[in-house]
């Protein structure tokens, strides 16, 4: 005879009556836990000192810096998120306690204490070394495109450019030809040759701008990559010296000097660069954003900001900005696009083992 088979069942409407204690979903080792304790050590006197004595009251700067500091930790950014999650998120609540900031004042918090948050997330590396809590051996490195307030058809390159200079030079003489040539009443009511020729020169200058500070970049470039080709010649010649033979591989190419027609400028952000997005998402006008993070914490230890479109030469200035008192990298792990001989020996002669992706 088949026996009818028992489930757990749940009655929702006496769940509904459940009460719950927080200290049973967030316990001691919770990360909302280590992040609260470390806001109480903090110096916040830089976030008090800039309220009003007067006016309503305020939500404490602890409890939207724990917000904001949580839900960055575990992937949420968005303020309205953040504010839902008072409601839905225990450790969320457990931060808020109870209360539920808006996604307004969330924002225009983290607005107006941007320079202060920064060194809010010194502060907790900090604090987080003096308690054990964190201790830097092997790290590991990526980088991020970040879309930068341009559009990419805002930008144009050095080919262009020179191409739009002889346009304009060439228009210019021939509105001032026309100018001489024909009496005023010839011209349309709407139509004023010095207006066009104006607009040109403007036109012009912006663009003479613009190739000046290409041929600049290109300048720094060529110095940089000169530099690079002398120490490469001077190594194959010290090789060749103490061994007698040829050095492998191809000799160094000499660098040249003066600006590709391909490198471009932006008249809207001059500091960003076109570059490929990932997963073939096409090109757009970033920056390339980098991050040290420590393996055994997950704690972001260094971070950088450069216009540079590939990360060939991103992992020695992110290394050198993990301050000092946290001590130094055993270990680097990097992706394919770090992979670079002179990365790997400059990270070599530093006392840091390299494992690049080939």
């Amino acid at each position: 005879m088949n026996k009818e088979r028992n489930f757990k069942r749940v009655d929702y409407e006496v769940q509904m009556e459940q009460r719950i204690r927080l200290g049973d979903f967030v316990p001691e080792n919770h990360l909302v836990r280590f992040i609260l304790r470390m806001i109480s050590q903090l110096d916040l006197s830089g976030f008090y000192g800039q309220y009003s004595p007067s006016g309503g009251v305020a939500y404490a700067p602890e409890v939207l810096l724990g917000l904001l500091l949580y839900s960055y930790a575990t992937g949420v950014f968005s303020s309205r998120k953040i504010e839902k999650a008072t409601y839905e998120s225990l450790p969320h609540y457990y931060i808020a306690g109870g209360m539920h900031p808006d996604h307004d004042t969330l924002n225009q918090f983290r607005q107006n204490f941007l320079n202060e948050l920064k060194e809010v997330f010194v502060q907790v590396l900090l604090e987080a070394h003096e308690l054990g809590h964190f201790k830097l051996g092997a790290i590991s490195l990526d980088g991020s495109k970040i879309q930068a307030d341009a559009s990419k058809h805002s930008a144009v390159s050095y080919g262009r450019l020179k191409e739009l200079e002889g346009q304009f030079r060439q228009e210019i003489e021939e509105l001032l030809t026309l100018a001489n040539q024909t009496e005023g009443s010839q011209w349309p009511d709407d139509f004023s040759p010095a207006a066009e020729i104006a607009l040109r020169q403007s036109r012009l200058a912006k663009l003479s701008e613009a190739k000046t500070v290409i041929e600049q970049r290109a300048e720094e470039h060529y110095q940089a990559e000169v530099a690079t080709y002398a120490t490469k010649v001077a190594e194959r010649a010290d090789y060749e010296q103490r061994t007698g033979k040829k050095p492998k591989g191809r000799p160094p190419v000499a660098p040249t000097a003066g600006a590709q027609d391909k490198e471009q400028y932006n008249f809207t952000d001059p500091q960003s660069r076109i570059m490929k997005q990932g997963n073939h998402d096409g090109f757009e006008q970033a920056y390339n954003a980098q991050a040290a993070v420590s393996e055994r914490s997950l704690l972001i230890v260094a971070n950088t900001l450069s216009n540079h479109p590939t990360d060939h030469h991103e992992a020695i200035p992110t290394i050198q900005a993990i301050p000092a008192s946290l001590g130094k990298p055993t270990t680097a792990a990097l992706d394919a696009g770090y992979f670079k001989v002179e990365t790997i020996e400059l990270l070599t002669q530093m006392g840091i083992d390299p494992y690049i992706a080939t």
